[in-house]
C-alpha cells in the first residue's frame, strides 16, 4: 500500500451527496445540487474521519475521473476515464508539441496534434472542467473546516491541529489547478471558499490577477504545510509549494509581462539546498519503474501522482492511459508489464533526433521501440509512423513483475528534484543574478552523467541546449507544451515538426494558440466570460 488516502477516496462525493455538472451558472461552476436538500455537507463532516476522506478525494482526483476508479463520473457529461486529471494533462501538454503524437482520431484529437482546436474541443472542456471541479471540492473543504464551524461540532484539538495541516494541502490542490488553467486558458474566474454556494456568475480574472493570487497562496501556506520529507509518500509538503512558485516565477513573463527569473533562481536554490529531496543516483529507468515509490527514485520526486493496481480501478485514465496507448504495433505488452496496447502514443521525429541515437546506447533517457516503426510519420493515425516509446513501465526495476497487467502501479513523477535543476540553469542563465553559472552546470551535468549522456562545458550551457535538455529529461512528464511557450516557440514558424499546423511537413501557427480558448460550454453557462482572441 502506497498510501492509505487511496482507500478511502472513491465512495466520498456520494456521501456528501454533491451532483457534478458544469452546465450551468452557479457558485464553483455550479458543483453543489441544485436542490439544497441535497447537499449533506454539514452532516457528512460530523465524522472526525471525514476531514481525511475529503482531502482523500482531491488526491484522488488527480489521477482517476470517479468515484469508483473511471465509474461513477465526477462531471456530469464526462465519462471517468475521459475525465481522468492527468489524462487531459498528457493530452494538453504533450500532443500539440514535439514530443508525442496521437493516432486516435476521436473527435478534438486530430486538433490538437496539429494545433487546431475550437472553443467546441471536448478534450479543452475536460481540462477546464477538471481543474474547476478539484477547485470546487478544494472550496467545500475549505468552508467546511473553518474554526467556527470545527468549534461548533466538539472537533477536539489534536484533530484540529491537523486539520491546519489539510487545509494547507487542500490550498495547494487549488493552487495547482488554477496554475493549469492560468497556463492554458489565460483569464479565468477565481473562487475560493469565502464566496457564496448558489446561483451567481463568477467573475473572470486577468492571468496576472490569477498568478498574484496563486503566488499570494503558496506563500502564505508555507506557514501551514508539512515540513519538507515529512508528509506521508503522495501527499504534498512546504518544497511542493516552493516548487509551484519557482515554476509560475519561470514563467512570469509569460503569465504577466514582467520576467522573475531571480525569484524563481532563489526558491530553486532553496529548494536544492534546505529539502529533504536529493538527486536519485539510480538508473534513469527506475523513476518510472513499476515501484519507483521504494526502488530509490522517490528520494528526488517532489510531488508523486500515485499509481497503485489493486487500490486504483482506473482502466482508461492516468497511467493506465499512458502506458496503454503508448503500446501498440510489434510491442510485446507484456515487457511494459501490461496487458495488451491500444496503439495511440509515439514521438514526432524530431524529439527522437534530440538524442545522440535512437537505442539508448550514448544517452540511457533515449527509450524508443523501432523495431517495425518508421521515424518518419507519414500517416499520423498508423501506430507504426512514429517511434513508440518505453519510458514508462508497469515493472519493478529489478525485472519481477508488479501487482496486475491491466492497471499499473507506476506513479507519475509531476515534481521532480532534476527539474529544479533545470529550472534553475535557465533562471541564470536568463539573467538571475541569484544564480551561479557554474552551479548550474554542475547541475545540468549530474543529471547527464546519470543518463550516460557526458558532461558538457559552460560554453555548451545555451537556452537552446536547456531547452533540448529539458526534452531528455523531462519528456512525457506533461512540462512540454509550457516550455515551448516560455521559448517562444511552440507557435510561429521558429520551430516546425511533423504535423505541426495539420500538414505532414509541419507549418507555422497563428501565435494567438498560445492559449487555448475558453470552452463553448463553458461561455454557455456564464454569458459574462470572455473568449480569448483569436477564438
Amino acid at each position: 500500500m502506497k498510501i492509505s488516502f487511496k482507500y478511502i477516496s472513491y465512495f466520498l462525493l456520494f456521501i456528501l451527496g454533491l451532483s457534478m455538472t458544469l452546465t450551468s451558472c452557479t457558485s464553483d461552476l455550479d458543483v453543489t445540487p441544485k436542490d439544497d436538500d441535497e447537499f449533506l455537507s454539514d452532516t457528512f463532516f460530523q465524522d472526525p474521519a471525514s476531514y481525511k476522506q475529503v482531502l482523500a478525494k482531491l488526491y484522488a482526483g488527480l489521477y482517476v475521473g470517479g468515484n469508483d476508479g473511471d465509474g461513477s463520473p465526477d462531471i456530469f457529461g464526462l465519462t471517468g476515464d475521459f475525465s481522468s486529471y492527468l489524462r487531459l494533462l498528457f493530452v494538453s501538454q504533450e500532443f500539440p508539441t514535439d514530443e508525442a503524437i496521437i493516432a486516435w482520431a476521436d473527435d478534438g484529437l486530430p486538433a490538437i496534434n496539429g494545433q487546431q482546436w475550437s472553443p467546441s474541443n471536448q478534450f479543452l472542456y475536460g481540462i477546464f472542467s477538471r481543474a474547476f471541479y478539484e477547485i470546487s471540492v478544494a472550496n467545500e473543504f475549505l468552508r467546511q473546516t473553518t474554526d467556527e464551524k470545527l468549534t461548533a461540532r466538539g472537533v477536539d484539538a489534536t484533530l484540529k491541529a491537523e486539520i491546519v495541516k489539510l487545509r494547507a494541502e487542500a490550498r495547494f490542490l487549488r493552487a495547482f489547478s488554477y496554475v493549469n488553467l492560468m497556463d492554458l486558458f489565460g483569464n479565468v474566474p477565481i473562487t475560493t471558499e469565502k464566496d457564496p454556494v448558489g446561483f451567481y456568475y463568477p467573475e473572470q480574472k486577468t492571468r496576472a490577477e490569477v498568478f498574484a493570487f496563486v503566488e499570494s497562496e503558496l506563500k502564505d501556506m508555507d506557514n501551514t504545510l508539512v515540513a519538507s520529507g515529512a508528509n506521508e509518500y503522495g501527499r504534498v509538503d512546504k518544497t511542493a509549494a516552493k516548487f509551484l512558485l519557482a515554476q509560475i516565477y519561470l514563467n512570469a513573463k509569460v503569465y504577466t509581462g514582467t520576467e522573475r527569473n531571480n525569484d524563481a533562481a532563489t526558491v530553486c536554490n532553496d529548494i536544492i539546498t534546505g529539502s529533504a529531496y536529493t538527486f536519485a543516483n539510480v538508473p534513469y529507468r527506475f523513476l518510472f519503474s513499476a515501484d519507483n515509490n521504494r526502488n530509490g527514485a522517490q528520494k528526488e520526486v517532489i510531488f508523486p501522482i500515485v499509481g497503485d493496481g489493486n487500490a486504483i480501478r482506473a482502466t482508461g485514465g492516468g497511467m493506465s492511459f499512458i502506458l496503454h496507448a503508448s503500446i501498440g504495433g510489434s510491442m510485446n505488452a507484456a515487457d511494459q508489464g501490461m496487458n495488451g496496447g491500444w496503439s495511440g502514443i509515439r514521438a514526432r521525429p524530431e524529439f527522437v533526433q534530440l538524442f545522440p541515437d535512437a537505442t539508448a546506447t550514448a544517452d540511457k533517457r533515449g527509450t524508443f521501440y523501432t523495431n517495425g516503426q518508421t521515424l518518419d510519420i507519414a500517416d499520423y493515425g498508423v501506430f507504426t509512423n512514429g517511434y513508440a516509446v518505453k519510458k514508462f513501465t508497469n515493472v519493478n526495476s529489478d525485472g519481477t513483475a508488479a501487482q496486475r497487467n491491466d492497471i499499473p502501479d507506476t506513479d507519475f513523477p509531476m515534481y521532480r528534484l532534476s527539474d529544479v535543476y533545470l529550472m534553475y540553469a535557465e533562471a541564470t542563465l536568463r539573467g538571475a543574478s541569484s544564480g551561479n553559472t557554474t552551479t548550474a552546470l554542475g547541475y545540468i551535468n549530474k543529471i547527464r552523467v546519470r543518463a550516460g549522456a557526458g558532461v558538457v562545458t559552460a560554453t555548451d550551457l545555451t537556452l537552446d541546449f536547456i531547452l533540448d535538455e529539458r526534452a531528455r529529461e523531462l519528456f512525457w512528464e506533461c512540462h512540454r507544451r509550457t516550455d515551448l511557450i516560455r521559448f517562444g516557440k511552440f507557435t510561429g514558424g521558429s520551430k516546425i515538426w511533423q504535423w505541426k499546423g495539420g500538414v505532414k511537413n509541419g507549418s507555422g501557427t497563428e501565435e494567438f494558440r498560445n492559449l487555448m480558448p475558453i470552452p463553448s460550454k463553458t461561455i454557455q453557462a456564464n454569458p459574462t466570460l470572455k473568449q480569448n482572441p483569436g477564438y
